[in-house]
């Protein structure tokens, strides 16, 4: 576990009442926490982090822990069917992502994605309307655990298919570029996929596409050990993954540090937005259940394993030092936090579970386009390059 030090002029007073009170922002010290490739700068050992900033990280983070450990007990009791692959473990990489990124900025993952959609513009209840096929629910009770979406937020969705996430991001960042005008600062577009997703062969080809086109992607490999049911050591011959893109620099980040992935994704984020095209980012992280809930996770790893990791490097345990440590909070505070999420977290499973099903007639909505008109009209921006016709090979609908 990274400890966490207070440098410099910015001393910790404690205030008259019985709460913690700073005078401003602490720093962190994250010495360890990256290694990189092909780079010659590196993302900042020490961080800064207010008392509100640290303090939301937490609260998001609880949240998706309560909510993920409420969709394993709802599975079991057979409230949700079908598919269902939690994140309890992995809190850190998508709150410390979601940090350092912006709404403007793409993000599209794989079917571990209940906690990222809760980030990107949900609630509880959409998440777990949505786990139980209910009309509430974040795509209307019609994507179910591995589907969720949310255009607005510039969430793509979690993707079913192991690594298709991927190349659909890179034209994510393709059109983050293509519309973007020259000179200007890029939005980004992230990809995430686990270890065993990483040597498919539409991740190569998607890496060469954006290499080539110097797109702003980041291809961020969330490390949790074990592809399925496979570890790491048996699965890929490479198993330095963020040095995967060859040419492509890449930085390994520990992810069970939140304060690390937002010091790294900045880093990564000012890299890839400012046309010096993409990066490779492995996130060192555990997942505590198995691959999924019809996974126990005990048969390719043992009990003491995954109990050794949540007694040493949780990321909740982490970040709740964090703030006893700059006096932000008091280990009583905490405990009154936790306890009302999981009061807040119960409250919208109980409403959620109070949504009905889709109707029959709904099934059949959003699947052709209602008109072929576009939505924002037919004016190209200033930037966009039309073809020359009279250059092109076709010329009235006949060869030149």
């Amino acid at each position: 576990m990274l400890s966490t030090v207070v440098k410099g002029n910015r001393s910790i007073v404690r205030a008259a009442t019985s709460r913690c009170f700073s005078t401003g922002p602490a720093v962190f010290d994250l010495s360890g926490s990256f290694q990189t490739h092909n780079l010659e700068t590196a993302p900042n050992e020490t961080t800064e982090c207010t008392k509100d900033e640290l303090w939301n990280m937490f609260e998001l983070m609880y949240t998706m822990r309560r909510m993920e450990i409420t969709c394993d007990n709802e599975y079991k009791a057979r409230n949700i069917r079908g598919f269902c692959h939690l994140y309890d473990g992995q809190e850190a990489v998508a709150t410390g992502i979601l940090q350092a990124l912006d709404e403007k900025d793409s993000y599209i993952t794989s079917y571990r994605c209940h906690c990222i959609a809760l980030a990107r513009g949900g609630s509880v209840k959409q998440v777990v309307a949505e786990l139980f096929g209910f009309e509430e629910g974040m795509t209307k009770g019609k994507g179910g655990s591995m589907h969720f979406y949310n255009k607005k937020n510039n969430f793509y969705g979690g993707q079913g298919i192991v690594g298709a996430q991927v190349p659909v991001g890179a034209g994510l960042a393709f059109a983050n570029k293509y519309n973007t005008p020259p000179g200007e600062r890029m939005p980004v577009a992230i990809g995430c996929y686990g270890d065993g997703a990483a040597n498919q062969g539409q991740i190569w080809e998607a890496a060469n596409m954006a290499s080539l086109w110097k797109l702003p992607m980041i291809f961020c490999i969330e490390n949790n050990q074990y592809g399925m049911g496979t570890s790491i050591d048996r699965h890929s011959s490479h198993s330095d993954y963020y040095k995967m893109g060859n040419h492509i620099p890449g930085v390994r980040i520990d992810g069970m540090n939140v304060l690390a992935v937002r010091e790294g994704m900045r880093f990564v984020k000012d890299h890839c937005a400012s046309g010096q095209g993409p990066m490779y980012v492995e996130m060192m992280t555990y997942r505590y259940h198995g691959h999924s809930m019809s996974d126990p996770g005990t048969t390719y790893r043992n009990r003491e394993e995954i109990a050794f990791t949540r007694s040493t490097r949780d990321p909740l345990e982490f970040v709740k030092k964090c703030l006893v440590d700059a006096e932000f909070a008091t280990p009583d505070e905490l405990k009154e936090a936790e306890k009302r999420i999981r009061k807040d977290v119960q409250q919208q499973v109980m409403e959620a579970k109070e949504s009905a099903k889709p109707s029959m007639d709904s099934l059949f909505e959003d699947i052709f386009a209602k008109d072929l008109v576009s939505r924002s009209g037919s004016e190209f921006p200033p930037h966009i390059r039309m073809p020359d016709y009279a250059k092109s090979f076709w010329i009235d609908g006949k060869p030149e």
